[in-house]
Protein backbone atom coordinates (compact mmCIF):
# COMPACT_ATOMS: atom_id res chain seq x y z
CA UNK A 1 0.00 0.00 0.00
CA UNK A 2 1.57 3.83 -1.02
CA UNK A 3 1.65 5.87 1.77
CA UNK A 4 2.53 9.46 1.59
CA UNK A 5 5.29 11.35 4.06
CA UNK A 6 4.40 14.68 4.67
CA UNK A 7 5.32 15.72 7.90
CA UNK A 8 2.22 15.00 9.95
CA UNK A 9 1.28 14.04 13.19
CA UNK A 10 -1.39 11.31 13.39
CA UNK A 11 -4.47 12.52 15.39
CA UNK A 12 -8.20 11.25 15.37
CA UNK A 13 -6.65 8.80 12.62
CA UNK A 14 -6.07 11.80 10.39
CA UNK A 15 -3.19 13.28 9.67
CA UNK A 16 -2.41 16.70 11.62
CA UNK A 17 0.16 19.39 10.60
CA UNK A 18 1.62 20.20 14.33
CA UNK A 19 1.05 23.74 15.24
CA UNK A 20 4.92 23.96 16.75
CA UNK A 21 8.26 24.10 15.17
CA UNK A 22 9.71 22.73 12.03
CA UNK A 23 12.00 20.10 11.96
CA UNK A 24 14.09 17.45 9.50
CA UNK A 25 15.34 14.28 9.39
CA UNK A 26 19.16 13.67 9.49
CA UNK A 27 21.12 10.96 7.12
CA UNK A 28 23.75 10.32 8.83
CA UNK A 29 25.53 8.48 6.03
CA UNK A 30 25.58 11.30 3.54
CA UNK A 31 25.58 13.66 6.81
CA UNK A 32 22.62 15.75 5.35
CA UNK A 33 19.34 16.82 6.35
CA UNK A 34 16.66 14.96 4.13
CA UNK A 35 12.98 15.74 3.09
CA UNK A 36 9.94 17.15 4.00
CA UNK A 37 9.75 19.67 6.83
CA UNK A 38 8.14 17.71 10.05
CA UNK A 39 5.93 19.78 12.18
CA UNK A 40 6.09 19.45 15.68
CA UNK A 41 2.55 19.21 17.60
CA UNK A 42 1.74 22.37 20.24
CA UNK A 43 0.31 21.16 23.51
CA UNK A 44 -2.94 21.63 22.94
CA UNK A 45 -2.46 18.83 19.85
CA UNK A 46 -1.06 16.47 22.34
CA UNK A 47 -3.86 17.00 24.99
CA UNK A 48 -6.24 16.19 21.66
CA UNK A 49 -4.63 13.13 21.13
CA UNK A 50 -5.00 11.69 24.78
CA UNK A 51 -8.51 13.00 25.30
CA UNK A 52 -9.36 10.87 22.11
CA UNK A 53 -7.20 8.30 23.47
CA UNK A 54 -9.74 8.33 27.15
CA UNK A 55 -12.43 8.47 25.17
CA UNK A 56 -11.91 5.38 22.82
CA UNK A 57 -10.60 3.26 25.95
CA UNK A 58 -13.65 1.44 27.28
CA UNK A 59 -15.18 0.60 23.87
CA UNK A 60 -11.73 -0.33 22.49
CA UNK A 61 -11.19 -2.87 25.96
CA UNK A 62 -14.39 -4.34 25.47
CA UNK A 63 -13.62 -5.82 22.44
CA UNK A 64 -13.12 -9.56 21.50
CA UNK A 65 -9.80 -11.06 22.26
CA UNK A 66 -10.46 -12.40 18.75
CA UNK A 67 -11.60 -8.78 17.44
CA UNK A 68 -7.91 -7.35 18.87
CA UNK A 69 -6.04 -10.43 17.51
CA UNK A 70 -7.44 -9.43 14.04
CA UNK A 71 -6.39 -6.15 14.37
CA UNK A 72 -3.14 -6.78 15.70
CA UNK A 73 -2.43 -9.19 12.29
CA UNK A 74 -3.52 -6.31 10.31
CA UNK A 75 -1.18 -4.08 11.38
CA UNK A 76 1.04 -6.40 10.66
CA UNK A 77 -0.27 -6.76 6.76
CA UNK A 78 -0.71 -2.78 6.52
CA UNK A 79 3.31 -2.79 7.25
CA UNK A 80 4.37 -5.38 5.26
CA UNK A 81 2.38 -3.90 2.47
CA UNK A 82 4.07 -0.55 2.59
CA UNK A 83 7.17 -2.16 1.10
CA UNK A 84 10.43 -1.17 -0.12
CA UNK A 85 9.47 2.55 0.94
CA UNK A 86 9.88 1.52 4.29
CA UNK A 87 12.92 -0.27 4.45
CA UNK A 88 14.80 2.78 1.96
CA UNK A 89 12.91 5.71 4.29
CA UNK A 90 14.43 3.97 7.42
CA UNK A 91 17.98 3.21 5.71
CA UNK A 92 18.18 6.72 4.92
CA UNK A 93 16.97 8.08 8.15
CA UNK A 94 19.11 5.72 10.36
CA UNK A 95 21.96 4.82 8.45
CA UNK A 96 21.19 0.98 9.20
CA UNK A 97 21.82 -1.58 6.60
CA UNK A 98 19.20 -2.92 4.04
CA UNK A 99 18.96 -6.53 5.95
CA UNK A 100 18.94 -4.92 9.44
CA UNK A 101 15.86 -2.90 8.68
CA UNK A 102 14.27 -6.15 6.93
CA UNK A 103 14.84 -8.50 9.46
CA UNK A 104 13.67 -5.79 12.18
CA UNK A 105 10.28 -5.25 10.09
CA UNK A 106 9.82 -8.95 9.94
CA UNK A 107 10.26 -9.15 13.72
CA UNK A 108 7.98 -6.23 14.24
CA UNK A 109 5.41 -7.80 12.77
CA UNK A 110 6.56 -11.04 14.32
CA UNK A 111 5.28 -9.83 17.66
CA UNK A 112 2.42 -8.52 17.02
CA UNK A 113 1.14 -11.92 15.29
CA UNK A 114 2.80 -13.32 18.78
CA UNK A 115 0.76 -10.99 20.96
CA UNK A 116 -2.43 -12.00 18.29
CA UNK A 117 -1.65 -16.14 19.02
CA UNK A 118 -1.71 -14.60 22.77
CA UNK A 119 -4.72 -13.22 23.04
CA UNK A 120 -6.80 -16.05 20.79
CA UNK A 121 -5.29 -18.41 23.68
CA UNK A 122 -6.85 -16.56 26.36
CA UNK A 123 -5.26 -17.11 29.53
CA UNK A 124 -3.59 -14.01 29.84
CA UNK A 125 -6.12 -12.07 31.96
CA UNK A 126 -4.98 -15.24 34.56
CA UNK A 127 -8.79 -15.42 35.08
CA UNK A 128 -9.30 -17.44 38.66
CA UNK A 129 -12.44 -18.63 40.35
CA UNK A 130 -12.71 -18.96 44.26
CA UNK A 131 -16.05 -20.57 44.76
CA UNK A 132 -18.49 -19.84 47.61
CA UNK A 133 -18.28 -21.73 51.00
CA UNK A 134 -21.54 -20.91 52.74
CA UNK A 135 -20.95 -23.36 55.29
CA UNK A 136 -17.64 -21.55 56.28
CA UNK A 137 -17.84 -19.43 59.31
CA UNK A 138 -17.34 -16.55 58.17
CA UNK A 139 -18.73 -17.83 54.82
CA UNK A 140 -16.72 -17.54 51.66
CA UNK A 141 -18.71 -15.42 49.06
CA UNK A 142 -18.08 -16.13 45.04
CA UNK A 143 -15.19 -14.74 44.13
CA UNK A 144 -14.06 -14.41 40.29
CA UNK A 145 -10.67 -12.46 39.15
CA UNK A 146 -9.33 -11.12 35.34
CA UNK A 147 -6.88 -9.08 34.64
CA UNK A 148 -7.67 -6.13 32.14
CA UNK A 149 -6.05 -2.99 30.46
CA UNK A 150 -4.84 -0.43 32.56
CA UNK A 151 -5.76 2.76 30.34
CA UNK A 152 -3.92 4.50 27.38
CA UNK A 153 -0.50 4.35 27.23
CA UNK A 154 2.20 6.55 26.55
CA UNK A 155 4.97 5.31 24.59
CA UNK A 156 8.38 7.13 23.21
CA UNK A 157 9.97 5.48 20.01
CA UNK A 158 13.47 4.42 19.83
CA UNK A 159 16.26 5.86 18.37
CA UNK A 160 18.34 2.56 17.55
CA UNK A 161 15.57 0.02 16.90
CA UNK A 162 13.44 2.21 14.52
CA UNK A 163 10.89 -0.34 13.76
CA UNK A 164 10.58 -2.91 16.77
CA UNK A 165 10.98 -0.48 19.41
CA UNK A 166 9.31 2.41 17.57
CA UNK A 167 5.94 3.38 16.50
CA UNK A 168 4.73 0.11 16.10
CA UNK A 169 7.17 -1.84 18.17
CA UNK A 170 6.92 -4.13 21.28
CA UNK A 171 5.80 -1.71 23.79
CA UNK A 172 3.07 -0.19 21.43
CA UNK A 173 1.66 -4.41 20.54
CA UNK A 174 1.99 -5.51 24.01
CA UNK A 175 -0.68 -2.23 25.18
CA UNK A 176 -2.72 -2.73 22.63
CA UNK A 177 -2.79 -6.53 23.37
CA UNK A 178 -3.60 -5.81 26.73
CA UNK A 179 -6.83 -3.23 25.72
CA UNK A 180 -5.01 -0.15 26.00
CA UNK A 181 -5.13 2.79 23.45
CA UNK A 182 -1.34 3.88 22.28
CA UNK A 183 -0.02 7.83 21.98
CA UNK A 184 3.28 7.38 20.70
CA UNK A 185 5.53 9.94 20.50
CA UNK A 186 7.74 9.27 17.20
CA UNK A 187 11.55 9.55 17.71
CA UNK A 188 13.04 12.69 15.73
CA UNK A 189 15.52 11.49 14.26
CA UNK A 190 13.57 9.06 11.96
CA UNK A 191 10.32 10.87 11.88
CA UNK A 192 9.65 9.88 8.01
CA UNK A 193 9.86 6.19 9.02
CA UNK A 194 7.19 6.84 11.92
CA UNK A 195 4.82 8.72 9.68
CA UNK A 196 4.30 5.90 7.44
CA UNK A 197 4.40 2.81 9.91
CA UNK A 198 1.79 5.35 11.84
CA UNK A 199 -0.11 5.78 8.71
CA UNK A 200 0.15 2.23 8.44
CA UNK A 201 -1.62 1.10 11.92
CA UNK A 202 -4.31 3.73 11.50
CA UNK A 203 -5.59 2.18 8.25
CA UNK A 204 -5.60 -1.33 10.41
CA UNK A 205 -7.78 0.88 13.45
CA UNK A 206 -10.16 1.99 10.12
CA UNK A 207 -10.29 -1.82 8.56
CA UNK A 208 -11.34 -2.67 12.27
CA UNK A 209 -13.78 -0.43 12.42
CA UNK A 210 -12.05 0.41 15.78
CA UNK A 211 -12.29 4.61 17.67
CA UNK A 212 -10.07 6.51 16.05
CA UNK A 213 -8.85 7.93 19.14
CA UNK A 214 -6.92 4.08 19.88
CA UNK A 215 -3.85 4.78 18.20
CA UNK A 216 -1.90 8.48 17.62
CA UNK A 217 1.38 9.47 16.36
CA UNK A 218 2.87 12.41 17.54
CA UNK A 219 5.70 14.57 15.74
CA UNK A 220 8.54 16.67 17.51
CA UNK A 221 12.07 16.98 19.81
CA UNK A 222 12.83 18.28 22.57
CA UNK A 223 11.42 17.53 26.40
CA UNK A 224 8.11 19.72 26.16
CA UNK A 225 5.77 17.16 24.17
CA UNK A 226 7.06 14.76 26.54
CA UNK A 227 6.25 15.84 29.47
CA UNK A 228 2.78 17.29 28.50
CA UNK A 229 2.08 13.67 26.93
CA UNK A 230 2.80 11.57 30.23
CA UNK A 231 1.27 14.64 32.62
CA UNK A 232 -1.87 14.00 30.94
CA UNK A 233 -4.56 12.56 33.18
CA UNK A 234 -5.60 10.11 30.43
CA UNK A 235 -2.53 8.72 30.17
CA UNK A 236 -2.42 5.25 32.97
CA UNK A 237 1.21 4.03 31.76
CA UNK A 238 4.35 5.00 29.70
CA UNK A 239 6.68 2.59 27.98
CA UNK A 240 10.47 4.27 26.80
CA UNK A 241 13.63 3.12 25.86
CA UNK A 242 16.44 5.43 25.72
CA UNK A 243 18.72 7.39 27.99
CA UNK A 244 18.84 7.19 31.82
CA UNK A 245 18.83 10.85 31.74
CA UNK A 246 15.24 10.73 29.90
CA UNK A 247 13.83 7.98 31.69
CA UNK A 248 14.37 9.09 34.96
CA UNK A 249 12.96 12.80 33.47
CA UNK A 250 9.86 10.78 33.09
CA UNK A 251 9.50 9.11 36.14
CA UNK A 252 9.70 12.24 38.26
CA UNK A 253 7.27 13.57 35.97
CA UNK A 254 4.65 10.87 36.50
CA UNK A 255 5.46 10.21 40.13
CA UNK A 256 4.72 14.12 40.67
CA UNK A 257 0.88 13.67 38.87
CA UNK A 258 -1.74 14.28 41.27
CA UNK A 259 -2.42 10.50 40.04
CA UNK A 260 1.15 8.74 39.72
CA UNK A 261 1.19 6.08 36.59
CA UNK A 262 3.83 3.38 36.36
CA UNK A 263 6.95 4.21 34.20
CA UNK A 264 8.28 1.36 32.47
CA UNK A 265 11.98 2.78 30.90
CA UNK A 266 14.60 0.81 29.49
CA UNK A 267 17.54 2.61 30.29
CA UNK A 268 21.18 1.79 30.67
CA UNK A 269 23.23 -1.41 30.87
CA UNK A 270 26.91 -2.64 30.35
CA UNK A 271 26.15 -6.47 30.25
CA UNK A 272 29.11 -8.15 31.53
CA UNK A 273 30.67 -11.43 29.84
CA UNK A 274 32.30 -13.05 33.12
CA UNK A 275 34.97 -15.48 31.20
CA UNK A 276 35.85 -18.55 33.26
CA UNK A 277 39.16 -20.17 33.41
CA UNK A 278 38.18 -23.73 31.64
CA UNK A 279 36.60 -21.61 28.86
CA UNK A 280 39.28 -19.33 28.39
CA UNK A 281 41.84 -22.19 28.30
CA UNK A 282 40.02 -24.57 26.07
CA UNK A 283 38.94 -21.56 23.85
CA UNK A 284 39.92 -17.84 24.64
CA UNK A 285 40.55 -17.29 20.50
CA UNK A 286 37.44 -18.37 19.71
CA UNK A 287 35.47 -16.24 22.38
CA UNK A 288 37.86 -13.38 21.31
CA UNK A 289 36.34 -13.42 17.86
CA UNK A 290 32.54 -14.15 19.02
CA UNK A 291 32.70 -11.20 21.28
CA UNK A 292 34.39 -8.96 18.59
CA UNK A 293 31.44 -9.68 16.27
CA UNK A 294 28.81 -9.10 19.12
CA UNK A 295 30.27 -5.53 20.39
CA UNK A 296 30.59 -4.19 16.99
CA UNK A 297 27.03 -5.50 15.51
CA UNK A 298 25.10 -2.29 14.29
CA UNK A 299 28.16 -0.07 15.69
CA UNK A 300 27.24 -1.40 19.12
CA UNK A 301 24.07 0.44 19.50
CA UNK A 302 22.18 -2.43 20.72
CA UNK A 303 20.93 -2.39 24.72
CA UNK A 304 22.47 -5.30 25.33
CA UNK A 305 26.03 -4.27 23.71
CA UNK A 306 28.95 -6.51 26.07
CA UNK A 307 30.51 -3.19 27.34
CA UNK A 308 32.63 -5.42 30.35
CA UNK A 309 34.62 -8.22 30.75
CA UNK A 310 35.73 -9.38 33.72
CA UNK A 311 38.16 -12.67 34.50
CA UNK A 312 40.83 -13.94 36.69
CA UNK A 313 44.51 -12.50 35.93
CA UNK A 314 46.54 -14.28 33.93
CA UNK A 315 48.10 -15.47 30.78
CA UNK A 316 44.48 -17.17 29.38
CA UNK A 317 42.74 -13.55 30.08
CA UNK A 318 46.22 -11.93 28.34
CA UNK A 319 45.94 -14.06 25.50
CA UNK A 320 41.70 -13.16 25.21
CA UNK A 321 42.55 -9.43 25.45
CA UNK A 322 44.94 -9.56 22.60
CA UNK A 323 42.57 -12.09 20.88
CA UNK A 324 39.97 -9.71 20.84
CA UNK A 325 41.79 -6.20 19.72
CA UNK A 326 43.51 -8.18 16.89
CA UNK A 327 39.82 -9.30 16.11
CA UNK A 328 39.11 -5.26 16.56
CA UNK A 329 42.17 -3.92 14.78
CA UNK A 330 40.90 -4.41 11.25
CA UNK A 331 37.43 -3.34 11.58
CA UNK A 332 36.37 0.16 10.16
CA UNK A 333 34.21 2.59 11.57
CA UNK A 334 30.66 2.52 11.25
CA UNK A 335 28.09 4.87 10.78
CA UNK A 336 26.10 5.75 13.99
CA UNK A 337 22.53 6.33 14.01
CA UNK A 338 22.66 10.38 15.04
CA UNK A 339 25.52 12.80 14.82
CA UNK A 340 24.32 13.10 19.07
CA UNK A 341 24.92 9.29 19.92
CA UNK A 342 27.95 9.66 17.63
CA UNK A 343 29.31 12.57 19.80
CA UNK A 344 28.09 11.04 22.85
CA UNK A 345 29.98 7.83 22.20
CA UNK A 346 33.06 9.51 21.26
CA UNK A 347 33.06 11.52 24.57
CA UNK A 348 32.78 8.14 26.56
CA UNK A 349 35.24 6.30 24.33
CA UNK A 350 38.02 9.23 25.08
CA UNK A 351 37.46 9.06 28.56
CA UNK A 352 38.36 5.92 28.86
CA UNK A 353 40.92 6.46 27.19
CA UNK A 354 42.48 9.27 29.06
CA UNK A 355 41.78 7.59 32.60
CA UNK A 356 45.54 6.92 33.85
CA UNK A 357 44.22 3.41 35.47
CA UNK A 358 43.28 2.05 31.50
CA UNK A 359 45.22 0.28 29.30
CA UNK A 360 44.64 0.79 25.42
CA UNK A 361 44.05 -2.43 24.04
CA UNK A 362 43.19 -1.48 20.64
CA UNK A 363 41.40 1.45 19.44
CA UNK A 364 40.13 2.78 15.79
CA UNK A 365 39.72 6.70 15.09
CA UNK A 366 35.94 7.99 15.39
CA UNK A 367 34.76 11.42 13.86
CA UNK A 368 31.52 12.95 12.49
CA UNK A 369 29.04 10.28 12.57
CA UNK A 370 31.69 7.75 12.72
CA UNK A 371 32.40 5.47 15.68
CA UNK A 372 35.55 2.80 15.52
CA UNK A 373 35.34 -0.29 17.60
CA UNK A 374 37.68 0.31 20.83
CA UNK A 375 38.98 -1.83 23.67
CA UNK A 376 40.06 -0.81 26.77
CA UNK A 377 41.78 -3.01 30.15
CA UNK A 378 41.79 -2.02 33.59
CA UNK A 379 42.56 -3.68 37.26
CA UNK A 380 39.78 -5.16 39.43
CA UNK A 381 40.61 -2.71 42.26
CA UNK A 382 40.78 0.17 39.76
CA UNK A 383 37.38 -0.51 38.84
CA UNK A 384 36.25 -0.98 42.10
CA UNK A 385 37.60 2.67 43.07
CA UNK A 386 36.88 4.34 39.92
CA UNK A 387 32.73 4.17 39.49
CA UNK A 388 33.49 6.13 36.51
CA UNK A 389 34.45 2.61 34.08
CA UNK A 390 31.20 1.70 35.22
CA UNK A 391 29.30 3.91 32.86
CA UNK A 392 27.44 2.59 29.77
CA UNK A 393 29.55 3.90 26.61
CA UNK A 394 26.98 3.44 23.99
CA UNK A 395 28.79 2.18 21.23
CA UNK A 396 31.59 -0.65 19.96
CA UNK A 397 33.61 -0.21 23.07
CA UNK A 398 34.30 -2.12 25.97
CA UNK A 399 36.14 -2.81 29.05
CA UNK A 400 38.21 -5.86 30.36
CA UNK A 401 38.65 -5.56 33.80
CA UNK A 402 41.41 -8.11 35.00
CA UNK A 403 40.73 -9.32 38.77
CA UNK A 404 43.12 -11.00 40.67
CA UNK A 405 40.79 -13.65 42.62
CA UNK A 406 37.28 -15.17 42.80
CA UNK A 407 36.68 -12.71 45.77
CA UNK A 408 37.63 -9.95 43.76
CA UNK A 409 35.54 -10.69 40.42
CA UNK A 410 32.42 -11.51 43.04
CA UNK A 411 33.01 -7.85 44.52
CA UNK A 412 33.04 -6.04 40.92
CA UNK A 413 29.74 -7.69 40.52
CA UNK A 414 28.51 -7.03 43.47
CA UNK A 415 29.56 -2.94 42.86
CA UNK A 416 27.52 -2.99 39.35
CA UNK A 417 24.26 -1.56 38.75
CA UNK A 418 21.67 -3.54 37.65
CA UNK A 419 22.08 -4.74 34.28
CA UNK A 420 19.93 -6.25 31.21
CA UNK A 421 21.86 -8.97 30.87
CA UNK A 422 25.16 -11.36 32.26
CA UNK A 423 27.02 -13.77 30.36
CA UNK A 424 29.02 -16.89 31.40
CA UNK A 425 31.51 -18.56 29.28
CA UNK A 426 32.56 -21.75 31.08
CA UNK A 427 32.89 -25.47 29.58
CA UNK A 428 29.95 -27.34 31.19
CA UNK A 429 32.20 -30.38 31.34
CA UNK A 430 34.62 -28.35 33.59
CA UNK A 431 33.97 -29.57 37.41
CA UNK A 432 35.83 -25.97 38.29
CA UNK A 433 34.26 -23.72 36.05
CA UNK A 434 30.66 -25.19 36.97
CA UNK A 435 31.67 -24.88 40.85
CA UNK A 436 32.56 -21.10 39.99
CA UNK A 437 29.07 -20.32 38.14
CA UNK A 438 27.37 -21.83 41.35
CA UNK A 439 29.09 -19.13 43.17
CA UNK A 440 28.92 -16.41 41.07
CA UNK A 441 24.84 -17.08 39.88
CA UNK A 442 23.05 -15.91 43.38
CA UNK A 443 25.14 -12.55 42.59
CA UNK A 444 23.76 -12.39 38.84
CA UNK A 445 20.58 -13.32 39.23
CA UNK A 446 19.98 -10.19 41.41
CA UNK A 447 21.95 -8.19 39.53
CA UNK A 448 20.63 -8.85 36.20
CA UNK A 449 16.89 -10.16 34.11
CA UNK A 450 18.35 -12.35 31.33
CA UNK A 451 21.63 -14.85 32.34
CA UNK A 452 23.42 -16.63 28.95
CA UNK A 453 25.58 -19.61 28.95
CA UNK A 454 28.66 -20.04 25.79
CA UNK A 455 26.68 -17.32 23.72
CA UNK A 456 26.74 -12.92 22.79
CA UNK A 457 23.99 -11.04 24.54
CA UNK A 458 23.49 -8.85 21.50
CA UNK A 459 20.16 -10.35 19.71
CA UNK A 460 16.90 -11.08 22.08
CA UNK A 461 14.79 -13.43 21.10
CA UNK A 462 10.80 -12.51 20.66
CA UNK A 463 9.10 -15.60 22.89
CA UNK A 464 7.29 -16.40 26.14
CA UNK A 465 10.05 -16.89 28.04
CA UNK A 466 12.22 -14.02 27.02
CA UNK A 467 13.15 -11.23 29.74
CA UNK A 468 14.03 -7.79 28.38
CA UNK A 469 14.59 -6.13 31.54
CA UNK A 470 16.66 -6.04 34.84
CA UNK A 471 17.28 -3.98 38.01
CA UNK A 472 17.46 -0.14 37.99
CA UNK A 473 19.08 1.73 35.90
CA UNK A 474 18.69 -1.08 33.38
CA UNK A 475 14.36 -0.62 33.74
CA UNK A 476 12.73 1.61 35.86
CA UNK A 477 10.79 -1.53 37.33
CA UNK A 478 13.03 -4.77 37.12
CA UNK A 479 9.56 -6.61 37.97
CA UNK A 480 8.76 -6.69 34.05
CA UNK A 481 9.94 -7.12 30.74
CA UNK A 482 9.58 -5.24 27.80
CA UNK A 483 10.08 -8.34 25.40
CA UNK A 484 7.89 -11.12 24.53
CA UNK A 485 4.63 -12.06 25.85
CA UNK A 486 5.63 -11.21 29.44
CA UNK A 487 5.52 -7.58 28.33
CA UNK A 488 1.51 -7.53 28.38
CA UNK A 489 1.88 -7.85 32.05
CA UNK A 490 2.74 -4.06 32.50
CA UNK A 491 -0.11 -2.55 31.22
CA UNK A 492 -2.93 -4.65 33.18
CA UNK A 493 -4.50 -4.94 36.41
CA UNK A 494 -6.50 -7.17 38.21
CA UNK A 495 -10.19 -7.01 38.80
CA UNK A 496 -12.34 -9.19 41.22
CA UNK A 497 -15.95 -9.41 41.30
CA UNK A 498 -17.57 -10.89 44.20
CA UNK A 499 -21.42 -12.19 43.97
CA UNK A 500 -22.29 -10.75 40.67
CA UNK A 501 -24.64 -12.64 38.68
CA UNK A 502 -23.28 -14.60 35.47
CA UNK A 503 -24.60 -11.81 32.88
CA UNK A 504 -23.06 -9.46 34.64
CA UNK A 505 -19.71 -11.34 34.20
CA UNK A 506 -17.26 -10.81 31.41
CA UNK A 507 -16.62 -13.84 29.19
CA UNK A 508 -13.63 -15.23 30.34
CA UNK A 509 -15.14 -15.57 33.59
CA UNK A 510 -18.50 -17.05 32.99
CA UNK A 511 -19.97 -21.01 33.57
CA UNK A 512 -19.45 -22.47 31.24
CA UNK A 513 -15.78 -22.24 29.87
CA UNK A 514 -17.23 -22.25 26.06
CA UNK A 515 -13.42 -21.05 24.98
CA UNK A 516 -11.96 -23.88 27.19
CA UNK A 517 -9.37 -20.81 28.64
CA UNK A 518 -6.97 -22.57 31.18
CA UNK A 519 -8.69 -21.23 34.74
CA UNK A 520 -7.32 -21.21 38.47
CA UNK A 521 -10.44 -22.43 39.99
CA UNK A 522 -10.05 -23.19 43.97
CA UNK A 523 -6.34 -22.68 43.20
CA UNK A 524 -6.30 -25.57 40.79
CA UNK A 525 -5.76 -25.13 36.96
CA UNK A 526 -8.53 -26.54 34.53
CA UNK A 527 -10.27 -25.78 31.51
CA UNK A 528 -13.90 -26.17 33.37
Amino acid sequence: MSFTIDGSSLIGGQPVRGAGKTFRAFNPSQNQPLDPEFYAVSPDQVRAACELAGQAFDTYRATSDAQRADFLDGIAAQIMAIGDALIERAMAETGLPRVRLEGERGRTCNQLKLFATLLREGSWQDPRIDTPLPERTPPRPELRLRFIGLGPVAVFGASNFPLAFSVAGGDTASALAAGCPVVVKAHSAHPGTSELVGRAVCEAVRQAGLPAGVFAVLAGSGHGIGETLVTHPAIQAVGFTGSRGGGTALMAACAARPQPIPVYAEMSSINPVVLLPGALKARGADIATGFAGSLTMGVGQFCTNPGLVLGLAGPELDAFATAAAAALAPLPAGTMLTPGIASAYQRGEAALAGNASVTTLQRGSSSGCQGAPALYRTTGSAFQVDHSLRDEVFGPASLVVACQSLDELLAVLEGLEGQLTATLQLQADDEADLALARRLLPVLERKVGRILANGFPTGVEVSTAMVHGGPFPATSDGRSSSVGTAAIQRFLRPVSYQNLPQALLPAVLQDPNTRGVWRRRDGVLTQD
